[in-house]
């Protein structure tokens, strides 16, 4: 099996990214980590990767505009000949510029049930507004920060009495159930029935007076039947 390469990045501790990287470690696992980088040299994280024998990358973006520093971050990537991105507590806005070269290949994992709750203090949020879930998403990345297509969910209960932290640690194990779960299916999408059939619907469905039925248990697409 060709796996896909993944690059992450972090900006601390890495619990996410440590998440990925032994879930990688299964030998069916469709993905493998090719670079764990940084914007912050000191980032706890990137000794764990270390230590796991993956290749890591660290440049401090202090002084830098944020156009320069995401092509540093996008040479490294390159470099480690990684074909998607993994954002695991990568505490950065990134460029437009940065976003368009992996649109399409560069996931996140933010800790709400987008749409909700874009940003930060997230926890916090739901709890005022009483909501009886809080939760973690996985998406897309786009220019529009917390926008992109979502991938995944897992909710988490509000309990009686939680407060921002507490709600946090329980999403947290959430996340770290998700995200390596999400990221699988993601990259290994081309091999999937459901992926190709709706690849297959939304192009015969552009066309002119297309149609789709059933026949025998399956989509069948072709033009619609008597039309004058």
């Amino acid at each position: 099996m060709t796996k896909a390469k993944i690059a992450i990045l972090i900006s601390g501790t890495g619990s996410n990214m440590a998440a990925l990287l032994y879930a990688a470690k299964h030998p069916d696992c469709p993905y493998e980590v090719a670079l764990v980088a940084s914007n912050n040299p000191d980032a706890p994280g990137l000794k764990l990767a270390e230590a796991e024998d993956i290749p890591t990358f660290a440049h401090p973006h202090k002084g830098l505009t944020r156009e320069a520093h995401d092509e540093i971050m996008h040479d490294a990537i390159i470099a480690a000949k990684a074909d998607h991105v993994a954002l695991a507590g990568y505490m950065r806005i990134l460029s437009p510029e940065f976003v368009g070269k992996w649109e399409g290949r560069m996931l996140n994992i933010h800790p709400s049930l987008l749409p909700k709750y874009k940003g930060l203090h997230t926890h916090q949020r739901a709890l005022e507004a009483g909501d009886s879930q809080g939760g973690c998403s996985v998406h897309l990345v786009t220019a529009e920060l917390d926008d992109g297509p979502v991938l995944g969910q897992s909710p988490v209960a509000v309990l009686p009495g939680d407060t921002a932290e507490t709600l946090a640690s329980r999403v947290l194990i959430a996340e770290h159930q998700l995200y390596p779960r999400t990221l699988a299916n993601y990259v290994s999408r081309a091999s999937s029935p459901e992926y190709l059939v709706a690849q297959v619907r939304e192009r015969a469905l552009a066309m002119p007076e297309a149609d789709e039925v059933t026949s025998n248990g399956r989509p069948w697409f072709g033009t619609i039947q008597g039309h004058t």
